[in-house]
């Protein structure tokens, strides 16, 4: 009998090491098997910088470098006023994923095969990879949350929607 019991306590208990709560459920590598490394961004006005779009400025969260080019996260803060000759020119991104949420102002955009969209603070969407669109307007004070995978996209300029 004491060897039943003896064998019953060697295995895990709920209290052990194996099943505590502090101890990652599972791997600290990425689907992409790249370990991802811990980061922190704070808004400064001054880290807001030129950027892929020649109309906006961008603040780079700092996922890319954590992630090892798994990700890429940034605010965009468009720059006023709106100037179609400028922001308008359709064109599509070749990613993964990509999501938009609107964190200040509006924000109004055509997608083909879904036609135009008028995006406000608290707004958040999927832009499927390969999906054409156009800028069409944005508010003076507008600011996007943009995260994209992975962080090394292009981006291709077509003739329309």
């Amino acid at each position: 009998m004491a060897q039943s019991q003896d064998r019953a306590q060697s295995g895990p208990t709920p209290q052990s090491k194996a099943s505590s709560p502090t101890e990652p459920a599972r791997s600290p590598q990425t689907r992409a098997g790249k370990k991802q490394k811990f980061v922190v961004s704070h808004l400064r006005e001054a880290e807001f910088l030129a950027g892929l779009c020649p109309y906006a400025d961008y603040h780079d969260l700092g996922i890319a470098k954590a992630t090892d080019g798994l990700a890429q996260a940034h605010v965009i803060r468009f720059r006023p006023p709106f100037r179609p000759e400028e922001a308008s020119t359709p064109h599509y991104h070749v990613v993964d994923f990509q999501m938009i949420y609107v964190l200040k102002g509006w924000y109004k955009t055509a997608f083909e095969g879904e036609g135009a969209h008028t995006f406000e603070a608290g707004s958040c969407w999927i832009q499927p990879p390969g999906i054409k669109h156009s800028v069409l307007g944005y508010s003076d004070d507008c600011e996007l949350l943009e995260i994209v995978l992975p962080a090394d996209f292009k981006t291709v300029t077509v003739e329309s929607l």
